[in-house]
């Protein structure tokens, strides 16, 4: 019967998505729930009675995963922005590339910056800088919102511990580790040729003028004094909130391999100690505490005001976590559909592989929906029962997963409008830029993903 047919209800979900977020312009969170309610009702293996109650169940398990570490998050960005610490990294990048290859700096500040901060939060801090380099240099400022768009989009849709691949990364069972070093392998070759290599090729053939934005003009920009460095946190403070995760996730990730080889004791006391440091609830946890020592230090000192500026900081990351949360919901519940497996059963008649078909499926909801975030959960949850089927590591379905999720924002994607407005760009300019970028990184990816699971099969 067509009903029993699995498309059915992932087309029902597809359509609610968009005529709920697109047309009628609901909250993200509202119009996910409303959207996996309908995938719910219309999966016959789901008796109708039940589907409330595995609703909840289903946005519960992904809130387990992701509660803690994307608070953490929201607090980490807030303070390494209002300290002065997320400044002071741009400015060490600087120092190494100077201004004649000031695009290099740009890529990687926000390469770095947006492993434990949001998108939106470093293009918004990056942005002032791209536009007072224009003002200084009257050129490049193409070439810099290129390199912002492809560095920031690359770490945070492909490396831990950013919200989309720290879930994605628990629905598929792959180790954060493994996960952080495989998807910086991935995200820094795709954002170079995408951020350094189209950016210049985009620039040699049109470069955008300086407009008002923000409350800010070009005749500002050009007066503007900058904070000298010394009124800054030191570089090794300012970078502690990003490395110490890294640090700490890592060296879980190393202690267990060591003791699957037999060079430490399973169980030991190390390996004990390294993952309870390395589990990301901890590590987010200490980064943040360390993020929120030298805000409190530098530009707070009030009790007070250092709790009120942490809970605005915890208010933007519940807004994340609901969304985050109501996209893993919508993905499993297509999973129950039994989506993933008749897609790929599908795609494996045609002879495509399930890294392809992972990158596909996420790359269709990305474009449906507009939420990169959601299109990485979503395509987790679908691929996750099919893992025993696939001939690679499952950590190349996380980076497939989140290469998909990239591609071809436009104007349903809340990023496509945080850049437009906050570099001051046209929606032409915008597409030249952003969707270009995140498109070029999307299929380069996928490139990469193939040729590691190859050669590093593991």
């Amino acid at each position: 019967m067509v009903l029993s047919n699995p498309l059915v209800p992932f087309v029902i979900g597809v359509v609610a998505v968009v005529l709920l977020l697109v047309w009628l312009k609901l909250p993200a969170f509202v119009g996910l729930i409303l959207a996996a309610m309908a995938i719910g009702i219309a999966t016959p293996e789901l008796p109708f009675a039940t589907v409330p109650e595995e609703l909840a169940e289903a946005f519960g398990d992904t809130m387990v995963d992701i509660g803690i570490p994307i608070l953490m998050a929201a607090i980490i960005g807030k303070c390494l922005m209002d300290s002065g610490a997320a400044e002071r990294v741009v400015r060490a990048f600087l120092s190494i590339t100077g201004e004649d290859n000031s695009e290099y700096a740009l890529l990687g500040s926000s390469y770095v910056l947006s492993i434990p901060v949001f998108f939106d939060n470093v293009f918004y801090l990056l942005a002032p800088l791209a536009r007072s380099m224009k003002a200084r240099t009257g050129v490049k400022y193409s070439l810099y919102i290129s390199v912002l768009a492809s560095g920031a989009l690359a770490t945070h849709m492909l490396v831990p511990p950013t919200p989309g691949p720290l879930a994605a990364a628990g629905s598929l069972g792959v180790d954060l580790g493994l996960a952080i070093l495989i998807g910086a392998m991935v995200a820094l070759p795709a954002s170079l040729l995408a951020g350094i290599v189209y950016g210049t090729y985009l620039h040699g053939r049109e470069d955008f003028p300086l407009r008002d934005a923000m409350g800010s003009t070009p005749e500002s920009l050009e007066e503007k004094a900058e904070t000298p460095t010394a009124q800054l946190p030191g570089l090794f403070e300012s970078g502690m909130p990003i490395l110490l995760p890294v640090v700490l996730i890592a060296s879980s990730t190393i202690a267990n391999a060591l003791a699957e080889q037999g060079v430490l004791a399973e169980g030991g006391s190390l390996v004990q100690l390294t993952t309870f440091v390395g589990n990301a609830n901890f590590a987010l946890t200490a980064a943040a505490m360390a993020a929120a020592f030298t805000l409190y230090r530098l530009e707070i000192g009030d009790r007070e005001e250092f709790s009120e500026e942490l809970t605005e900081a915890l208010k933007s990351g519940g807004n994340i976590i609901a969304i985050t949360a109501a996209g893993g919901t919508f993905g499993a519940m297509l999973a129950a559909a039994g989506v993933g497996e008749y897609i790929a059963e599908g795609l494996a008649a045609l002879g495509i592989s399930l890294l392809i078909a992972g990158w596909l499926i996420a790359a269709v909801i990305r474009v449906a929906q507009g939420s990169a975030t959601v299109a990485i959960l979503t395509g987790a949850s679908i691929m996750a029962p099919l893992l025993d089927a696939l001939a690679a590591h499952p950590v190349y379905m996380l980076m497939a997963v989140g290469c998909g999720a990239m591609i071809a924002p436009w104007y349903n994607d809340s990023g496509f409008w945080i850049i437009s407005e906050v570099a001051g760009i046209t929606q032409v300019e915008t597409f030249k830029t952003y969707s270009a970028t995140a498109t070029i990184m999307s299929i380069t990816g996928l490139v990469m993903v193939l040729v590691l699971s190859t050669v590093l099969p593991f």
